[in-house]
């Protein structure tokens, strides 16, 4: 019997456990998608308890906390203390058996406090308490945190309002860990919400353009896109529900931005039209700059609103269908191909029935740099043993593991590190399995460098952050 979360946690053979421990674990971390609050690595964030580190702003943990019936004062009420949060989560641990927050939450202890006990009811206090004692040295703060945890890059999640302050300010510190801003003009893309005028209006202001007009907006982007650009943006990102292919005219377009800019209401086929539009019209300012696009898609957001009612039988499209996604993913990409305007991109699916259709869809466009269209790691729900495994299996069959970008964080969290050794973990078990069953030759030269490729080279290589 194997003990729970040891040095080969995770690693079956001799082959994957030389192949973690001499090559996969020294590897830097480039966490090129985080959440990270940029204020906090500006001003070195001192953190008050373990329960504001660790259960502040984690949807993950407040999720299962809420599971276990814990009320909701407990996970983000203000007439709480940190303590009784932290014991309220220590109540949910143990229930936790089989669900990726058991790893992490132990692999966090072991990794940055050094606590090799399992955390529960009994351990909460002796645990919390040690904690928070740590927390008061100065190794501990936002960037000794990343110190800690060998990180070399992140790349954090911006609006094109944000002034960027932060990672001025960081950069001017000379602090050794890149900050690097990334783009997410989400806002403008969602033309169907009711704050969408208003926020086109503190576009305008913050890029000194008067906007009445759709093409009017996309100046001020485009002048939003070129400050990030000299503050160091070299990649944006966009969260979609799926990809569109509905046709358009520049004067339908135009129509349906005055139309929302009155606040009128759009019908769903219109709203559809605005963002391929808009996505087009994003990608190719992206691909004149040279940057990286990331498209996640397929999360179903607000699900306590009533903002799908207006989703009936005339739509005109299968909003789960997947088929009906991968013509219009492939559209899109082919639009953007045939002009020339395809950058480096990565495609994440929250589906997993859909990995094999990403992961065929990205022979499709191929050409011009090694892995230029990637496969996204296991992303949310999905960043997990199961997840992640079946991500890189189907990249493996139908694509090249070895060209994968490899992991990053997707968190608001400076413990969230762990989730590249879990990775790595588990990509070096996959080729050991595979060298065990003879599937693979015990190459050592060839397997390290795939896992120190995959883990950090390739993502350095791919980002052109340097």
């Amino acid at each position: 019997m194997k003990q729970f979360n040891d040095a080969n946690f995770l690693l079956d053979t001799q082959v994957a456990q030389d192949l973690f421990h001499n090559h996969a674990a020294k590897m830097p971390i480039i966490d090129y998608h985080c959440h990270l609050i940029p204020e906090m690595v500006a001003n070195d964030h001192k953190f008050k308890s373990i329960t504001e580190l660790w259960l502040g702003g984690d949807h993950y943990k407040w999720r299962a906390m809420r599971t276990n019936g814990v009320d909701e004062r407990f996970c983000t009420g203000k007439d709480t203390s940190d303590w009784e949060k932290f014991e309220k989560w220590a109540e949910t641990v143990p229930y936790t058996f089989r669900n990726p927050l058991y790893h992490w939450t132990h692999l966090e202890l072991k990794t940055a406090f050094g606590i090799e006990k399992q955390l529960s009811p009994k351990t909460a206090r002796e645990i919390f308490d040690e904690c928070n004692e740590k927390l008061k040295q100065p190794e501990f703060s936002a960037r000794g945190l990343m110190r800690h945890y060998n990180v070399e890059c992140v790349c954090t999640t911006d609006d094109p309002v944000d002034d960027l302050r932060y990672h001025k300010q960081t950069r001017e510190d000379g602090f050794e860990i890149k900050m690097i801003p990334a783009w997410r003009p989400d806002k403008a893309m969602n033309i169907e919400k009711p704050e969408f005028p208003a926020y086109v209006n503190q576009l305008g202001e913050v890029a000194g353009v008067t906007i009445t007009t759709f093409k009017d907006m996309l100046d001020a982007l485009q002048k939003r896109h070129d400050f990030f650009t000299e503050n160091g943006c070299r990649l944006s990102d966009h969260g979609i529900e799926e990809f569109y292919d509905e046709p358009y005219t520049d004067a339908q377009i135009e129509e349906i931005f005055a139309k929302a800019m009155s606040g009128k209401e759009l019908s769903v086929y219109e709203t559809r039209q605005y963002k391929h539009c808009f996505l087009k019209e994003m990608a190719i300012m992206d691909a004149e700059a040279d940057w990286t696009q990331q498209f996640h898609y397929g999360a179903i957001r607000d699900n306590n609103t009533a903002m799908y009612n207006q989703l009936g039988p005339d739509t005109g499209f299968d909003s789960i269908g997947e088929f009906t996604t991968a013509k219009a993913m492939s559209k899109f990409l082919n639009e953007l191909n045939m002009e020339g305007k395809l950058t480096r991109t990565i495609l994440y699916t929250l589906n997993p029935c859909a990995n094999e259709v990403i992961a065929t869809m990205l022979g499709n466009f191929q050409g011009g740099c090694p892995g230029k269209i990637q496969f996204g790691s296991g992303w949310w729900f999905n960043d997990q043993l199961d997840g992640m495994t079946r991500q890189m299996n189907a990249l493996s069959v139908l694509g090249l593991l070895s060209r994968f970008v490899g992991m990053l964080t997707d968190s608001r969290s400076f413990l969230s590190y762990p989730r590249h050794e879990y990775f790595r973990r588990l990509l070096c078990n996959i080729l050991g399995n595979d060298v065990e069953k003879g599937l693979l030759p015990n190459d050592h030269e060839i397997l390290s460098r795939m896992v120190e490729d995959i883990s950090y080279n390739n993502a350095r290589n791919y980002f052109k952050f340097y």
